[in-house]
């Protein structure tokens, strides 16, 4: 039986966390760049820079990072935050870790006072995969903005209220 383990980013996690960004196809040099500096930034400040940043592992025969979340308030806002980065190492997709480490985020927000999540992502067909995870964990697409990345690659934003409303 397969359990998990969610926790704090380490600065040890700092290589693992490197691999697994790289390894995703979907991130050219730029993305991974500012992953890693997001994941900096949240080990050097902690959560004033912003970031909060877990970390899942598998637990079993080895204990071994899958992936990591990257999340925050949204400034200017009442109770809402960006999820920035979502990124697990592929070998370890379609195994429920993304499925429990989101859910573990929407519970941390809900904990934080949040009322709702959201997710900005990339219209191109090697995100259909993403697209998909998203919406099959209930969030919902609210707005595209063309052309947004570059020709033909837009802005699609999903967001999921986490607090039901009246």
């Amino acid at each position: 039986m397969k359990t998990f383990n969610i926790r704090a980013v380490e600065t040890r996690d700092r290589s693992r966390l490197e691999e697994i960004v790289k390894a995703s196809v979907n991130f050219n040099q730029e993305e991974v760049k500012t992953a890693l500096e997001l994941v900096g930034e949240a080990l050097e400040n902690g959560e004033e820079s912003g970031y909060i940043i877990k970390i899942i592992e598998s637990t079993g025969s080895s204990l071994s990072i899958a992936g990591y979340a990257c999340y925050g308030p949204t400034p200017l806002t009442q109770g809402v935050y960006d999820l920035y980065w979502i990124v697990i190492d592929p070998t370890a997709q379609g195994k429920g870790f993304g499925r429990t480490l989101i859910a573990d985020v929407e519970q941390d927000v809900l904990r934080r006072g949040g009322r709702m999540l959201l997710i900005e992502t990339s219209s191109q067909d090697s995100y259909d995969g993403t697209i998909r995870f998203y919406e099959k964990s209930g969030y919902r697409e609210v707005a595209r903005v063309r052309d947004f990345y570059r020709i033909g690659d837009d802005k699609l934003i999903f967001s999921k209220n986490l607090v039901k409303t009246p």
